[in-house]
């Protein structure tokens, strides 16, 4: 796979915003668990550089965060990995090569994502020696993260539509 250097430089912009969107909302008081930020810029990614692109950007944003802010901790980091990375890939996968709108895509996403989450928490915690319940996990993600649901669904369509408007789509021929 030859790798375009547009590409590459939105890759490094929606790695850089994962990293620091955390810790803006930090400084604000505001909690991950609450209102997600680190799903911003991967769920972006994947409306604007693809499916395996965006997955890439996903799981090395939760390494890069957790190695430079220590956030998230483990045992979370495990899990934020898979959840964060099935984002990123179903997004771009739903609207670059479905050609889902905007909304669709955006809500598959969120309900795969949650989904790989149960599962991670069903697999690993076990082997982690954690005894949590993945439904009840998963309910409880949900319920706590409602403010950042929401404003995935306000906010994402509204810059994708505008960044799209403006004509800087990225090339979806080049795009998986």
């Amino acid at each position: 796979m030859k790798t375009s250097t547009k590409r590459l430089t939105y890759s490094a912009l929606f790695l850089a915003l994962g990293v620091i969107f955390p810790q803006i909302f930090h400084l604000f008081g505001g909690t991950g668990r609450i209102f997600l930020p680190m799903h911003i810029p991967v769920l972006l990614a994947g409306f604007f550089i693809g499916g395996n692109s965006a997955a890439l950007v996903g799981f090395i944003t939760v390494l890069l965060s957790a190695a430079i802010t220590g956030m998230p901790q483990v045992p979370i980091l495990y899990f934020m990995l898979v959840e964060v990375t099935v984002y990123g890939f179903v997004a771009g996968i739903a609207y670059k090569k479905f050609k889902l709108n905007v909304f669709v895509s955006l809500i598959l996403a969120m309900i795969f994502g949650r989904l790989a989450l149960a599962l991670t928490v069903f697999t690993l915690q076990p082997l982690l020696g954690l005894k949590l319940s993945p439904q009840t996990y998963m309910i409880g993600a949900v319920v706590e993260g409602l403010p950042g649901i929401i404003i995935q669904l306000i906010f994402i369509p509204i810059i994708v539509f505008s960044i799209e408007r403006a004509g800087l789509k990225f090339d979806e021929s080049r795009a998986r």
